[in-house]
């Protein structure tokens, strides 16, 4: 039986309509018309045709830019799969509030918005006065490898806050969003969320994180099977919300509400990578529209990326040998959306540029 939370976290889902068919129709045509050879312009007209389905306008601008980071913590560190401390959860978000991390140091050279979110930091601190936005639904999950990470509630009401935050953000005037984590431990609850909802194996998806001895990748994978069984996850499992109680992690669970969020509003939203694409896949099996308004950025070092990046039907933008997260490849992924959009405002058409285009028909003919 549904909980009030969940009532109303179905009740928003249901506001999700796909992309706007007919303006993707006219932006495509537009392209057509752009003084270019057919198709050479490639994943950056893509992005104006996806903008148009997003928007309703064939052109488009994005002014104002966010990227919306849900820190919390995970139990399952006590089992050794990471190298790092549980404090530098708390370091980092404190850090992203000064601009001294990777993310926030591009963000605020780029101009952009962050918005620093404790959805659940172990790690207590003075929050009078402190610029990290206070939503805290517990102080960091259960370990997964001996009880449920969070209750199913715990997951709605986390779900709810990222739905939240992105409404606060279209309130705001925002263009456009990027999805963003702090969470020490959460490349082994992103992993074994991907495995639970794909039915993969522990070894296809699962990778270093920070960095690991050998033994300790080899531990983090048996811990990542073992929690599978022990949550009744395997082969497989299709519901999205129970999988992160059990397994997630609630910035795993936020994230997913701001990508629903983000379709609610109908507000582009980007991707970052591992952590933040397999949030996005969360929010596409409870919402297959929402797919509609997602971006990818750049390709992850961690594996099981680009098995969730062909889950999604996404192609990566950027390869970088990145593996930092925190919402970091999101800064460099507007630069190209804004370059699609200065395309279709800023490009002639061959009518504007006084070039006869007939000699294109036939190559054109043969895109279709």
């Amino acid at each position: 039986m549904r909980t009030e939370a969940e009532d109303i976290l179905f009740q928003q889902i249901g506001e999700i309509r796909g992309a706007d068919s007919g303006a993707m129709r006219d932006a495509a045509a537009y392209v057509q018309s752009l003084a270019a050879p057919p198709g050479s312009l490639g994943k950056l007209t893509d992005a104006a045709i996806q903008l148009a389905g997003i928007t309703g306008k064939v052109k488009n601008t994005l002014g104002r830019r966010r990227i919306i980071v849900m820190c919390a913590d995970n139990g399952v560190v006590a089992e050794g799969v990471s190298s790092t401390p549980p404090i530098v959860t708390l370091s980092q978000a404190v850090n992203m509030t000064r601009h001294l991390t990777g993310m926030s140091s591009l963000a605020a050279h780029f101009g952009i918005d962050t918005e620093i979110v404790d959805i659940g930091i172990a790690t207590p601190y003075e929050e009078q006065g402190c610029k990290i936005l206070q939503r805290r639904i517990r102080r960091g999950t259960g370990n997964l490898a001996k009880e449920p990470a969070m209750s199913r509630e715990e997951a709605v009401r986390a779900i709810l806050v990222g739905i939240e935050r992105a409404k606060q953000a279209s309130a705001d005037g925002i263009d456009v969003i990027g999805a963003g984590e702090m969470g020490i431990g959460n490349t082994t609850t992103s992993a074994a969320v991907l495995a639970a909802l794909t039915g993969l194996s522990a070894e296809d998806v699962t990778g270093r994180g920070g960095g690991l001895t050998d033994a300790a990748f080899e531990k983090k994978k048996d811990v990542i099977r073992k929690s599978l069984k022990l949550h009744g996850l395997v082969p497989s499992a299709s519901d999205p919300i129970e999988v992160l109680s059990r397994v997630g992690g609630l910035d795993l669970a936020a994230m997913c509400g701001l990508f629903l969020g983000a379709a609610i509003c109908r507000i582009p939203v980007v991707i970052d990578g591992f952590i933040s694409i397999v949030a996005a896949l969360c929010a596409q099996r409870l919402c297959s529209s929402s797919r509609d308004f997602m971006f990818p950025s750049h390709v992850s070092e961690e594996i099981g990326y680009l098995r969730a990046a062909q889950e999604l039907h996404l192609d990566p933008w950027l390869h970088l040998n990145m593996r930092l997260g925190e919402g970091s490849g999101c800064p460099l992924a507007f630069q190209i959306l804004e370059a699609s959009c200065a395309l279709m405002n800023e490009m002639a058409t061959f009518e504007q540029a006084q070039i006869d285009d007939d000699y294109l028909t036939e190559l054109r003919a043969m895109q279709r």
